[in-house]
Order: structure tokens, then C-alpha cells, then sequence
């Protein structure tokens, strides 16, 4: 392996690190988890070429690559071990185009989400995958999970706004998929087999983005309380059933809204509240939100309403709260199963039981626009407990039972490749395992992750 440094070392110089602390970062992303130990290097590469390089020397050795872009990832898949290289994109972050006219944007994929749509404010556009941590995530992190966040049920998941992409493969090769153009079906659709690959079939060194223009009008949110969560989400399904649809719709339940409030130092709620908050946009902003706060009303729900555009992000704010909320509770094992949003208060409903059965607190947030609940299990220690995964396994269990499924948008990573048949069947398993050998025919790239 020290043969393998050396020829990186010759081929791209500085780019390539083995400093200890470096290495022992690369040991964890935002899952929580961690690695029994570091990496063999990293490699920042800079440009495609840098890319290139490094996966045609780890394919030559038969060397397994993790690509990694800001670390925020919740699955565990850019996580790095022993005799693992990291190739990170993170540097390569310039957007290099800009087209008004046609609504594009071409960038590497180390641009951040916030800076991107910052630079794309005064166009009057925006790219509109939104996480939650869109100011530390990168965009080629957000295509290679198919991230989705708050505002994906009205305007779509990444794999929706992205028009085509620049790929190196494990040997090396550079490969560019897709179109500038709205429509284009020539061949099979690669661009959206690599969006969501997770790193296993490709490094991504480039993509082109559709853009939609920022909407205008007023911006109108809605902060709600419940006594319960079943409640709030029976009344976001009702939002849903109305034919409404909300930029953003997400709900808090009680545990999550108390550490919230507590991280933020706000005023406490009501014991046993739960949180719905909507927003709507666009020229019909002000009638949707009038027809959703009758729904919140009649079921039952305190409510106000805001057409204050910085009294609207201060809520949002609440709700990105979130995940460092969580990191004060202690270690946190973050999941992220999806399900009809009909069935959203009958998932609720089986979190509850499956953390009185364990004797566990389940903080859980959801985006309620698309069914998408993030149920986080608490733990002490520092590996998680044998308790927790099976907690885990009856979670995945419950939400397929719904017509569900294992994650909305985190991704399959290193901590649920053990359901992924559970979902997928054992057929569809060895399908998509032969597509990956396809790309990666010596197993490179990403290996023991997603697939």
C-alpha cells in the first residue's frame, strides 16, 4: 500500500495527504458513526484530471476509492477505513456558467448548496433542492444521495434538477451524460442511474443544473400546534388530500420540539405539543395558506400566520434546527424512512410504540409534503447498541408494512445495506450489482456501501 502513496505522491503531489488528523477525520460523516480505523490517504483533488489520475492508479492496483464531498452525509457512505483512499471533490467548488437565458447553471461539485443559490439570487433564479444543511453541503454530495429537503414535495428531489453530468469512472475515464436541452430521451438514462448512486458507480466532477426562477409574490407561513402527533399529520394529510400544495409542510413531534426550543434557547411549548409548520409561495401564497389554516383550525390545531418573509425563515429556522439539536442530546443514530403521506400519522403512531417497547425516546421529524419522517434513537456509548439496531430494523419494518420505504432521501450508505433486500427483493439486488460491475468491473469504488 505505501507503493500506492508513492505513485499518487508523483502524480499529484501536495494534493495527496496522510497527515494523522486529516485521515482521523475522514473516519465519520454526520451519521454519528464511525470506522475502527482511518484511511489510508486522502486526495483533495482539484481538477478532473487529479480525478482521473487517482482512480486510474487505484485501478490499476485494485485499491478501494471512497468518494467524499463535505462530510454531511447521514448513512455512513463517505465514511473511510483501513486501506481506503478518500478522493474528495471538495475544492473543486467553481460554478463555471451561469445561463439566464435558458436557465442553467454548470458547477463543479464541490459547491456549497447555499453559496450556489446566493449566486444565483440576483438572476432571479435558484436551484431548488433545499436540505437542511444546504450551507454545508455540497451539490455533488446532493446528487450522488439524491438529497431532497424542505422544499422537494412542490418542487422535486435533486434528481429533478439536474440536466446532465460529468463522471469519472473507476478506470479513469471521463464520461459526460445528459443535455442542456428540456427534453432529450437519446438512449438510456444515465444521468439518472448515476443521481442517487451514492459513489459506486462514478466520481462526479461536473454538472449542468436546471434552475426555476424564484416565485413571486408574497411568502406566506403558518406555525401550528397540536396535542399530539397523530393529529398534526392527520391534519397535513388532510393539507394533502385538499389538493394544496405547500413549498413547505413539516412536522415536529413533542421530543423533537422540546430539544429544539431548548438548543435555541426559545420559550418552551406546551407539554405534548407537536409542530406543524406550512408555507406557501407564489402568486397564490395568500388563498392556499387561508384554505390550509381552515384545516389546521378545524382539526383542532393553534395557529397563526405570517406573511413576513423574515418572521417566515425565523420558523424555518426551528425546524433546521434540527440536527444540532440532536448532537446535545448525545450520540444519535439518524434514520430515514418514507411512506404515503396518508399514512404518515400510522407511522407516528408505530414510533411511538416501537420506543415504549425499547424503552426509548425517538425524536422524529418529518417532511410531511412527501411522507418522509427522520426518527433519531438516542444512545450512551460509543459504538450503537445491539437494542437500538433492532429499534431500527422494527422502524424499516413498520414503514414498509405501509407501503413504505428504507430511506426518503440519506441514502442506503454502510448502515442499511443489511434491509436492502427486505425492500428490494433478491432479484432487483443482483440486477443492480451487475450494473455496478458494469462501471466498476474491479470493485473499487465505494465498496461495502449502498449496493
Amino acid at each position: 500500500m505505501s507503493d500506492v502513496v508513492a505513485l499518487l505522491r508523483a502524480a499529484l503531489g501536495d494534493a495527496v495527504s496522510t497527515e494523522a488528523a486529516a485521515l482521523d477525520a475522514l473516519r465519520s460523516d454526520k451519521s454519528g458513526q464511525r470506522t475502527d480505523a482511518p484511511p489510508l490517504a486522502l486526495i483533495e483533488a482539484c481538477s478532473v484530471e487529479h480525478v482521473q489520475r487517482a482512480l486510474r492508479i487505484a485501478h490499476e492496483h485494485r485499491v478501494p476509492v471512497v468518494p467524499r464531498g463535505a462530510g454531511t452525509g447521514l448513512s455512513g457512505g463517505a465514511m473511510a477505513g483501513a486501506g481506503e483512499l478518500v478522493l474528495s471533490t471538495a475544492a473543486m467548488a467553481r460554478i463555471r456558467q451561469i445561463d439566464a437565458v435558458d436557465q442553467l447553471a454548470v458547477v463543479e461539485p464541490g459547491v456549497l448548496n447555499g453559496d450556489l443559490n446566493r449566486a444565483l439570487a440576483p438572476h432571479g433564479l435558484r436551484w431548488a433542492p433545499d436540505p437542511a444543511s444546504r450551507e454545508i453541503s455540497t451539490v455533488g454530495g446532493n446528487i450522488a444521495t439524491n438529497a431532497g429537503g424542505l422544499l422537494c414535495a412542490k418542487y422535486g428531489v435533486t434528481r429533478e434538477a439536474v440536466r446532465g453530468l460529468d463522471v469519472v469512472l473507476a478506470d479513469g475515464t471521463l464520461l459526460r451524460t445528459g443535455h442542456r436541452t428540456v427534453k432529450g430521451v437519446t438512449g438510456l438514462d444515465l444521468t439518472a442511474l448515476l443521481i442517487g448512486s451514492e459513489g459506486t458507480l462514478g466520481v462526479i466532477v461536473g454538472a449542468t443544473l436546471a434552475l426555476t426562477p424564484i416565485p413571486p409574490g408574497e411568502v406566506a407561513t403558518i406555525a401550528a400546534y397540536f396535542p399530539s402527533i397523530e393529529e398534526a399529520a392527520a391534519a397535513s394529510a388532510a393539507i394533502t388530500a385538499a389538493r394544496l400544495r405547500p413549498a413547505v409542510m413539516e412536522l415536529v413531534d413533542p421530543v423533537a420540539l422540546a430539544a429544539i426550543l431548548r438548543h435555541l434557547g426559545m420559550p418552551a411549548a406546551a407539554p405534548g405539543s407537536a409542530h406543524l409548520l406550512v408555507q406557501t409561495d407564489g402568486s397564490a401564497a395568500a388563498g392556499e395558506a387561508a384554505e390550509a389554516l381552515a384545516i389546521i383550525t378545524e382539526r383542532g390545531g393553534a395557529a397563526s400566520l405570517t406573511l413576513d418573509p423574515q418572521e417566515g425563515e425565523a420558523l424555518l429556522a426551528v425546524r433546521r434546527a434540527m440536527h444540532p439539536a440532536m448532537e446535545q442530546l448525545g450520540p444519535v443514530l439518524i434514520e430515514d424512512v418514507a411512506v404515503p403521506r396518508s399514512r404518515l400519522p400510522e407511522m407516528f403512531a408505530a414510533i411511538r410504540v416501537i420506543g415504549d417497547r425499547y424503552g426509548m425516546l425517538i425524536p422524529t421529524v418529518a417532511h410531511a409534503g412527501d411522507g418522509n419522517l427522520h426518527p433519531n434513537l438516542v444512545y450512551e456509548g460509543d459504538t450503537v447498541p445491539d437494542r437500538v439496531w433492532q429499534a431500527a430494523g422494527e422502524l424499516f419494518e413498520a414503514a414498509l408494512a405501509l407501503g413504505g420505504t428504507l430511506t426518503g432521501e440519506h441514502g442506503v450508505g454502510t448502515l442499511k445495506r443489511r434491509w436492502l433486500a427486505d425492500e428490494l427483493g433478491d432479484e432487483q439486488v443482483a440486477l443492480q450489482r451487475r450494473i455496478k460491475e458494469a462501471f466498476d468491473p474491479r470493485g473499487i469504488l465505494s465498496p461495502g456501501r449502498a449496493i
